[in-house]
């Protein structure tokens, strides 16, 4: 979906209302994350080929140094990358865009797509001023043409910014003790996305038990109909 349906806040039934919500926001987690996977696997790959001594064709070069830019990261250290290029599970992401969008009905994600609330202070972004912007601040709330672009930037934003940088070491901790991505565990390291801290972090705890979209840490796309649905 491009967006979110316009009759979203008209639902009334709570359970119904949820129900459209995760599953127009679900399938586009689930396309990052996979297109994550899939690069990992290549960085795996890459890795390996190192470590034998090999020598890494002109393009694979490229992709790396592409990377590695994306991330401020040194092409050569794929330890590194494997470390910021990887999937946030979807229990989380859907509990910080129901929270981030009032469950998909705020005039950030009616007006630009803006499901998770990210603020910008860039002027190359589109963005939409807060009504009740303090006026020595000058943030905007970022849009985007699509929600899949929203989703995109949300991912990244994680993976990058320096705010959290306790995420990503939690998560490659549990990579590497062969644990599952765990999205409420990674709750906790998020007090910094919102001025609400501990607050904020006690709600998206709230919103993935209550819902249990811990169930949905395991989903995938599927491309056959093989897969009986989860939602």
């Amino acid at each position: 979906m491009a967006s979110l349906p316009d009759d979203l806040q008209s639902i009334r039934e709570t359970a119904e209302r949820k129900a459209v919500f995760f599953k127009s926001v679900l399938p586009l987690v689930l396309q990052v994350n996979e297109q994550i996977v899939e690069d990992r696997a290549r960085l795996w790959d890459l890795r390996t080929q190192k470590q034998v001594g090999s020598k890494l064709n002109a393009l694979d070069r490229l992709w790396l140094a592409g990377l590695a830019d994306r991330y401020g990261a040194d092409r050569d250290n794929i330890g590194a990358l494997l470390s910021h290029h990887d999937v946030v599970p979807p229990s989380l992401a859907l509990a910080q865009a129901a929270t981030e969008s009032a469950w998909g009905t705020s005039r950030f994600v009616r007006e630009g797509n803006a499901i998770f609330g990210e603020w910008t202070f860039a002027t190359d972004h589109k963005g939409i001023v807060p009504n009740q912007r303090d006026e020595d601040k000058s943030h905007r709330v970022r849009a985007f043409d699509s929600l899949r672009d929203s989703v995109e930037s949300y991912v990244d934003n994680l993976n990058k910014h320096r705010a959290y940088k306790e995420f990503r070491a939690a998560r490659a901790e549990m990579r590497t003790k062969g644990q599952i991505v765990d999205g409420m565990r990674l709750a906790n390291t998020l007090y910094r996305y919102s001025e609400r801290g501990a607050d904020y972090v006690s709600e998206l705890h709230a919103i993935i038990s209550g819902n249990e979209l811990d169930m949905l840490d395991g989903a995938r796309l599927s491309r056959d109909g093989a897969f009986e649905p989860l939602i």
